[in-house]
């Protein structure tokens, strides 16, 4: 295999019936007819296998890369996954999500073979006026009471706030959750897409001409009663240069820091993957004296072999720093 570099990966754009059309504008590309609500900006699925834009690796997915060199790629972290185990997305959320909520790693009996649980978190990118983000349950809502969802009842049951634009929020699995009417998120996630929708909204299926399926039983035996509302987290302040620094994101399965600044600032890290997402202005990430350009909507990977980087922003610019903790 040709020595590894910082990558960049072609986004896969998804269809779906609450999308909207603001990802092309956002991302500076074409988009596929129709609403689309996803575009998947790291993905090593079997379905849905991001692949490298530029270099030598060109063409090559993470799943090649793993199998080719899986040290390099994940370094301390080999010997726990056997797939990326990061999933990473932009939404445009132009009406509502399903009211849904996903398994924990521990729900067994739900999770399809080769997937796992999703705990997942989302930075506000773009929010509407009319926007809202429902996440986690108000007091003494019962299963009944998420049997029998409707418009008109999600008020009374679900917990909600609307979302401003640089918060983050974390989803852990259990949560029930929706979002939409006008918002754009980061999504960072568990790789896994198992879904269990308690409610939809009444929306058609422009595809079909039908309602989608909902797994109501499903979601009822991994939702937590206990866990009440959930409110956008607060920001750890980290270093105030050379970039501002904040941790935003810290749970078992990645954490996340938001770096922003108009002078260079270290990237990277030795022995462990990262991952740079550029949610504002531009730059370039050096290595080994050659650079690597992201603007905004790029994703870099950083094997792990890649070590520490600089990134070099051209003006002022902002990075989401992502990464897998050593111990799960």
């Amino acid at each position: 295999m040709s020595q590894l570099y910082p990558l960049s990966f072609e986004p896969i754009f998804q269809y779906r019936l609450w999308g909207g059309r603001r990802l092309g504008a956002w991302m500076d590309k074409p988009l596929p007819d129709g609403p689309i609500g996803e575009a998947w900006i790291l993905s090593d699925r079997d379905d849905h296998a991001g692949q490298v834009i530029d270099g030598p690796l060109k063409g090559s997915t993470i799943a090649a890369l793993m199998a080719a060199d899986k040290a390099a790629m994940l370094g301390d972290l080999a010997g726990r996954f056997d797939r990326f185990p990061l999933l990473l997305k932009f939404l445009d959320v132009a009406e509502m999500l399903s009211v849904q909520v996903h398994p924990q790693d521990d729900k067994a009996q739900l999770i399809p073979k080769g997937e796992s649980g999703k705990t997942e978190s989302w930075v506000v990118l773009e929010a509407d006026p009319q926007c809202r983000i429902y996440a986690g349950l108000k007091a003494h809502t019962t299963a009944a009471d998420l049997r029998a969802l409707t418009a008109q009842t999600a008020d009374d049951h679900l917990a909600s706030f609307k979302p401003e634009v640089g918060q983050s929020v974390l989803i852990t699995a259990g949560t029930v959750h929706s979002l939409g009417d006008g918002v754009m998120v980061f999504e960072v996630q568990e790789n896994s897409d198992v879904t269990f929708r308690l409610y939809d909204w009444d929306h058609i299926d422009a595809k079909t001409g039908k309602p989608r399926d909902l797994q109501v039983e499903e979601a009822l035996q991994c939702v937590n009663f206990a866990q009440g509302e959930i409110k956008p987290v607060t920001p750890v302040q980290m270093a105030p240069s050379p970039a501002k620094r904040e941790r935003l994101i810290d749970n078992p399965h990645f954490r996340m820091e938001r770096a922003s600044g108009s002078e260079p600032f270290p990237v990277g890290a030795k022995g462990a993957p990262r991952v740079l997402v550029c949610i504002e202005g531009q730059g370039s990430v050096e290595h080994h004296g050659a650079d690597f350009p992201m603007r905004r909507g790029a994703v870099i990977l950083l094997p792990a072999a890649v070590g520490d980087c600089l990134f070099r922003p051209e003006g002022h610019a902002t990075l989401l720093d992502i990464a897998v903790p050593e111990q799960s």
